[in-house]
């Protein structure tokens, strides 16, 4: 059986046009799939159509779409129809202790958690019995270090959900990734390239992760007809250290 194979199927990828999505996207693409990306701008979105479709070729579809929006989701997956698997990265807060301000308190689950959820819901109807739905955590849920908690539970709620809706919408299946901190070029000087530095010396492979380790991960989830409720950490040893 040839598992590192997506002909014939159909990808949608929210939050598909930078980062973790669209590193995806275009290993998606690459093993033969039809792409469907969307995210907040248009613009985003129609310069990584282009990308994908000069480097890997296939067929590329965008939508425009605020995954916090409820409405939003459930007429998203009525135009795209029938697919077959489900990436959930695309995610917008602010991390803060328990002292900041309420909207920073919610704002993880507003922006990651009920955008995964509403999506998984709206996804069902449309979704093919052989695929997959693949939400994003990541590893601060095992291991939160200082000034994070409404963070850290939001992606613990996100790992537990995965769980639970392997469970209810078997024989689809749900799993979940859960990286640790990934690069972003020039920000080196910025606070995150301070993390960054801190991060090394955290992760046990001495370094940061890249978009496409993390679209890797991704992609076995996707094709491994096995594997279902289950939460995989590519973060470089980071839960170990």
């Amino acid at each position: 059986m040839d598992y590192w194979n997506l002909e014939h199927k159909k990808v949608v990828i929210i939050g598909g046009s930078t980062g973790i999505g669209l590193a995806t996207a275009e290993a998606a693409a690459a093993l033969g799939a039809q792409v469907v990306i969307a995210g907040r701008s248009r613009e985003k979105l129609e310069q990584a159509a282009d990308h994908i479709r000069q480097h890997n070729g296939g067929a590329v579809e965008i939508y425009e779409l605020d995954n916090r929006d409820e409405r939003q989701l459930e007429l998203f997956f009525a135009a795209v129809g029938p697919f077959d698997h489900l990436f959930t990265p695309g995610a917008a807060y602010v991390r803060g202790p328990l002292t900041a301000e309420r909207d920073v308190a919610i704002s993880c689950f507003d922006g990651k958690f009920w955008p995964q959820y509403f999506a998984a819901k709206y996804a069902v109807p449309y979704l093919a019995e052989t695929g997959s739905i693949v939400l994003m955590s990541g590893a601060f849920s095992q291991r939160p270090l200082d000034g994070g908690a409404s963070y850290a539970a939001c992606n613990g709620a996100i790992e537990s959900l995965g769980k639970a809706l392997a469970v209810e919408l078997a024989p689809v299946r749900v799993n979940v990734v859960s990286p640790g901190t990934i690069w972003r070029e020039g920000q080196e000087e910025t606070p995150r390239g301070d993390h960054f530095r801190e991060y090394e010396t955290m992760s046990l492979v001495r370094r940061t992760g890249y978009d496409e380790e993390i679209a890797h991960t991704v992609l076995y989830l996707m094709t491994n007809s096995f594997n279902t409720g289950s939460t995989l950490f590519p973060d470089g040893g980071y839960l170990l250290r």
